[in-house]
């Protein structure tokens, strides 16, 4: 039984990356169009969407979203969730319309294909580097003045599987509170059981996910940031709690 369950999952991880490859090789041509201009990233954003959604269909995944709030169309959030799942990514670009840009680590450009449209539409940070940081700033800047929300996981990585939620990185908060957009807090319940990063587990099934209230940072200062940050990761805290998930 034991053997079974390896070969199930060790097929499971290889049908996730190609059907990663498929449908990037499928929409090759149109994902090259849209990112010749920067000003043609919304069209890049759309078919992202349907490469999100054809890798959680494909997996056997149905989601079921419970939303607070709708974004509103041309306004700038920063958007921040657990991160627990190779899968949170599409899950995000599947559950949210408006245009957004991922801050992300610079490490998953060399991920094949993936890699080669990642670095030229995400903004990319070094986290050993203060000045990469700092080139965050400046491109967000410039991704906000376009109108696009920003989307940061702020526990800056993927956790041990045994930290249910860990500590927020302060990125995302100083970003939201310097450019006074709204923080919208999401939960994602299920990715780490449904595709965590141990090798061997996984299942089809539910995907659910919580898009919170917006946190409003117009007013406040960066010495409002450990507030703002705590305040966040509060939200998620307790949706997770009534998930059962702790």
């Amino acid at each position: 039984m034991r053997i079974v369950k390896i070969i199930f999952w060790t097929l499971w991880r290889i049908w996730f990356y190609a059907l990663m490859g498929f449908f990037i090789l499928l929409m090759f041509p149109f994902l090259v169009v849209s990112i010749l201009r920067e000003e043609w990233y919304k069209h890049f954003f759309f078919m992202a969407r349907i490469w999100a959604k054809g890798i959680l269909f494909g997996m056997g995944f149905y989601y079921k979203v419970d939303r607070e709030q709708v974004l509103e169309s041309r306004k700038s959030y920063m958007i921040v969730a657990n991160h627990t799942s190779m899968i949170d990514i599409m899950l995000m670009l599947a559950i949210e319309s408006n245009p957004f840009v991922f801050v992300g680590k610079k490490e998953l450009a060399k991920i094949p294909l993936f890699g080669f449209f990642y670095k030229r539409t995400c903004i990319l940070v070094d986290r050993n580097s203060s000045r990469s940081r700092f080139e965050v700033y400046n491109l967000a800047q410039k991704r906000l003045n376009q109108g696009l929300s920003i989307c940061i996981f702020p526990e800056g990585g993927v956790p041990d599987e045994s930290v249910v939620l860990d500590e927020f990185k302060d990125g995302a908060f100083r970003l939201a509170i310097e450019h006074q957009i709204p923080i919208v807090p999401m939960t994602f319940a299920d990715n780490k059981k449904r595709l965590s990063y141990t090798f061997f587990s996984g299942s089809p099934g539910l995907l659910r996910a919580r898009i919170h209230s917006s946190i409003e940072t117009e007013g406040l200062t960066l010495d409002n940031r450990k507030e703002v940050k705590d305040k966040t990761r509060a939200v998620i805290l307790d949706q997770l709690n009534k998930y059962n998930l702790i």
